[in-house]
């Protein structure tokens, strides 16, 4: 074969050369539009210990039975998460990301339509069509007719070129905010596992503050009954049985409080379990002897552990990869267009092959020219929507971090309180026990009793809401860590990451 039939000849190869020209101008010119990308402050380093303190391992790697080891409180955690009407809008949320991530997937592959249709046309006898239609034989001695009919069965397809990654960058965002909502999810399992137990713990508490009130009431009441007999004897006066008569109303009235926070407490566990009001079990003994210990680990495990923080992860990177597309909309875009089928102007004609076969293919490459402006703010809107996601992930960070050890040190300083304050009720209830004995052989006035009861009640009740606080504490931070996200969903699957 001949050198000179392989090579184009001098004018097609003008042709093509300025054609490739054109093509790379298109290509390149663009990016001179392109405007520069703001980069984020940078955050501070991540400490390597919670304020000096840090443990081999995190709490937050315990199930809620392993780390409460509480079966009533475990139960009323499996039933929030069967049942929680918020954690199941979260759920759908999720399949709307994951069918969304879905659709992405398909964008850049070819789309192909079959169809069939059928028409009629008539052209006017003065144009050159219309004459031409009715002196041309499409078979011998058979002109077209008038009208024309029009018969046709096909395929036709439309593929956009991925040549920027404009599409797959679309399509891993997609994904990206995916497991964002499944992270979502998380966040708020470990809300809804720190709002049942806190408020479990407050129920304990106040069936303990109940108790203390009763407990109250009977010592006041004997009181009262030997005033009343030292004032029949001569040896007291009508005072003191008032002022202890009065002593125990005002015991008897707060105990209607104290059920109506018992009542708010139980619901508010109700409505997290998505039921009607009802009462709610729990452990009737053993709120003092309560000792949940825990374990921080270190900070750079929060990143892991964290579900606010790995959706703040992703979201982060899903801002990244729409900078990407944006930045794509600069680019010229290629489409390849084509369709094959039959089409003829009579169905007995359809599917003679190859006379009815009609075929087409094109390419389209399509370059910005007017609306660059446009382009050029939707580039710095996402540029800014990164720059807002890279700031959101470093306060969350921060925000793990201060909560962390907010809460740990709220738990260990509750935690000596409550040790001081047990010391405290001791010497009150000695003080208590002095007191009756020296006003029963009238050593000591009613008002010495009386306020010798009333430090011993309001110690006790002191001593149970600094227990309460110190459990929400070691609650909070078992949240702060993260714990509680990892509850097996309703379908008995792990969510997946």
């Amino acid at each position: 074969m001949k050198l000179s039939a392989i090579l184009p000849k001098p004018r097609q190869a003008v042709h093509l050369l300025a054609r490739a020209f054109v093509c790379g101008i298109l290509m390149v010119l663009p990016s001179c539009m392109i405007p520069t990308l703001r980069q984020a402050d940078s955050a501070p380093d991540l400490p390597p210990t919670f304020v000096g303190v840090s443990s081999s391992e995190s709490s937050a790697k315990l199930g809620v039975d392993e780390f409460f080891k509480d079966p009533v409180l475990t139960e009323l955690i499996d039933e929030a998460v069967l049942n929680n009407r918020e954690l199941k809008v979260l759920e759908e949320e999720i399949e709307v990301a994951r069918n969304e991530a879905m659709g992405r997937s398909g964008a850049y592959f070819p789309f192909l339509n079959l169809g069939a249709g059928a028409s009629l046309e008539r052209t006017s006898f003065f144009t050159p069509a219309g004459a031409l239609e009715r002196k041309v034989e499409y078979l011998p001695g058979k002109v077209f007719p008038d009208p024309i009919p029009n018969f046709s069965l096909g395929a036709n397809f439309i593929w956009q070129l991925d040549i920027f990654r404009e599409l797959r960058n679309t399509r891993d965002a997609a994904r990206q905010r995916y497991f964002a909502a499944i992270e979502r999810r998380g966040a708020f399992m470990t809300r809804m596992v720190a709002d049942v137990a806190e408020n479990y713990f407050r129920l304990m508490a106040l069936d303990k503050r109940m108790e203390t009130i009763d407990q109250t009431i009977a010592l006041q009441e004997e009181s009262a009954k030997l005033a009343k007999a030292k004032m029949e004897a001569g040896r007291g006066t009508e005072l003191a049985v008032l002022r202890f008569q009065a002593e125990v109303k005002k015991n008897q009235s707060e105990k209607f409080i104290v059920t109506q926070d018992v009542v708010e407490a139980e619901n508010r566990i109700n409505f997290l379990l998505n039921r009607f009001p009802q009462p709610v079990g729990r452990r009737s003994a053993g709120f003092f002897d309560i000792d949940i210990p825990f374990s921080v680990g270190v900070p750079a495990e929060l990143l892991a552990n964290r579900p606010d923080i790995r959706q703040a992860e992703f979201e982060l990177q899903a801002a990244g990869l729409d900078v990407l597309v944006a930045r794509a909309q600069f680019f010229p875009k290629l489409y390849i267009r084509g369709g094959v089928g039959y089409q003829a102007i009579n169905t007995k004609y359809l599917f003679l092959t190859p006379e009815s076969v009609a075929a087409n293919i094109a390419g389209d490459l399509v370059a910005p020219l007017i609306n660059k402006i446009a382009i050029q703010a939707q580039y710095r809107s996402a540029n800014a929507k990164q720059l807002e996601a890279v700031y959101n992930y470093q306060k969350t960070v921060l925000n793990g971090y201060v909560e962390v050890v907010n809460r740990m040190t709220m738990a260990e300083n509750y935690r000596r309180s409550y040790e001081i304050k047990k010391q405290q009720l001791a010497a009150l209830e000695a003080s208590v026990e002095a007191a009756n004995k020296l006003f029963q052989n009238a050593r000591a006035e009613y008002a010495e009793v009386l306020f010798a009861q009333r430090d011993l009640r309001d110690a006790r009740l002191v001593q149970i809401d600094t227990k309460r606080q110190q459990l929400a504490a070691i609650v909070a931070a078992y949240q702060a860590l993260g714990g509680g996200a990892n509850i097996a969903s309703p379908t008995g699957e792990p969510p997946c990451r």
